[in-house]
């Protein structure tokens, strides 16, 4: 079905929409764009729409970012964006009658645009289909639901406790009653994520006060994967808002509480459906590559799995959360889980990125590390036991400048992002950076200021 039909169709089975919200996702996963009338909703489904080029080199706070060269010294030009069509479905949390779709910016010639996140991950895959090889992914996405109403002394509390701070040491994991408590929120989710054909699976409650995880299914398409993921992070704000809560997919929120990542789960088809991760008797060789060749890239890669200042305070030991670049059979200490049961399910979970990053350029650097990992055939050593981390491990960055300058000199982010976007990249995330250091925190007043 051309653009034009399925644009039509909608509308038509749709009459109360109003207006329709259009959006690409920037360089840190923010949905950004503009409300078109539903009198020019077609024109914009079928032909495009004009956005900034520069969107998608925003820092956090949605200022430019001169140095990544997309808006000063060049005029800050439009480029066109067109309509990703299965993401054309209704918004059911807003009161006024609402469509969304996202868009994807490409150059004159059709080609993507390189700044596209988007297009980062499909010419990964490109990779992966001149091989013949499909990978099937799934992600699993941790969030907080937190109280909307904060002030600068009590800047996070989970729902329903205006009545002070809250103090207490109960996390109350899988707790059906505390599912109970919500059950309009994730209803409502659930109805949000049915209405925009984002295939989730289970919802639970997690380790921290107010958290909980919603797991989506696995897909034979990584785009639609990452697709999948950002448009769930919209649903579960969006909801949330409507019910009267926040929702936050912020690393680090409590400081002494769990952090929220997103893990990766996926497995590798070839031309005729089969997993070449499942072996005669456990793994496959191509698994065990692949597993290889996410380590020897992971240090590189963790600007990406850990994009912001909060993102590193997530990275402690014996949180889940991986400190070091290693693996395990079924093992959630390490940083790579290898899941052999079922056996025709055999598959690797990718456990480091935090919930805090964009699904795209997530899935690129994985993706394309385990594809290194099988044409070089890496050996990854030794599993894990338990939290035992030898000491040929690699520690992973645990701060942030560091990662970004590993990430900015690396052949590997080079070969996977492009020059071009690595720059990009490395210039927005460098520019967040140097506005922390000008800001000085509550606690280094309370450590120094009659102290020293």
């Amino acid at each position: 079905m051309d653009n034009m039909t399925y644009a039509q169709e909608f509308l038509q089975d749709n009459p109360d929409i109003e207006v329709l919200e259009a959006f690409v996702i920037d360089v840190n996963g923010v949905p950004r764009g503009k409300w078109i009338p539903r009198e020019r909703a077609l024109d914009v489904l079928t032909k495009g729409m004009a956005i900034p080029r520069s969107v998608y080199a925003l820092d956090v706070w949605g200022r430019d970012v001169n140095a990544a060269g997309l808006a000063e010294g060049t005029g800050d030009p439009d480029g066109i964006c067109y309509p990703v069509p299965e993401t054309l479905s209704r918004v059911t949390w807003l009161n006024r009658p609402t469509a969304q779709v996202m868009l994807s910016m490409k150059n004159t010639d059709g080609t993507g645009y390189f700044a596209n996140p988007r297009q980062v991950l499909a010419d990964v895959l490109d990779r992966y289909a001149k091989l013949k090889l499909t990978p099937v992914v799934a992600t699993e996405l941790e969030f907080y639901l937190i109280d909307h109403v904060r002030s600068a002394l009590d800047p996070v509390r989970p729902p329903n406790t205006r009545e002070g701070r809250w103090h207490t040491g109960q996390t109350q994991v899988l707790s059906i009653s505390e599912l109970h408590d919500f059950e309009n929120v994730f209803h409502d989710i659930s109805l949000a994520c049915r209405a925009q054909q984002v295939a989730a699976d289970t919802t639970l409650r997690e380790n921290g006060p107010g958290q909980y995880e919603i797991n989506l299914n696995h897909v034979p398409d990584a785009l639609r994967a990452a697709d999948f993921a950002v448009l769930l992070k919209r649903i579960v704000k969006g909801v949330a808002r409507k019910h009267g809560y926040d929702a936050t997919f912020m690393a680090k929120p409590y400081g002494q509480q769990a952090g929220s990542g997103m893990h990766v789960h996926f497995s590798v088809l070839d031309e005729h459906g089969n997993n070449i991760y499942v072996g005669q008797d456990g793994p496959s060789d191509a698994l065990m590559h692949s597993v290889g060749g996410l380590l020897a890239n992971m240090g590189e890669s963790m600007a990406v799995f850990a994009p912001h200042a909060n993102s590193y305070r997530r990275l402690r030991p014996s949180e889940h959360a991986p400190t070091y670049a290693s693996w395990g059979f079924d093992n959630r200490s390490a940083a790579v889980r290898v899941i052999t049961t079922p056996k025709a399910a055999t598959r690797i979970e990718h456990r480091v990125a935090g919930a805090d990053t964009n699904p795209y350029l997530v899935l690129a650097m994985i993706l394309n590390a385990a594809l290194a990992g099988m044409k070089e055939k890496l050996n990854p050593g030794g599993a894990i036991t338990g939290d035992d981390h030898a000491i040929s491990h690699q520690p992973l960055p645990t701060n942030w400048d560091y990662a970004l300058q590993q990430f900015a000199r690396s052949t590997f982010a080079y070969a996977t992002l492009g020059p071009r976007y690595r720059t990009l990249y490395t210039a927005c995330k460098q520019q967040e950076l140097s506005e922390f250091s000008f800001r000085v925190t509550d606690v280094e007043y309370d450590a120094y200021i009659r102290t020293v």
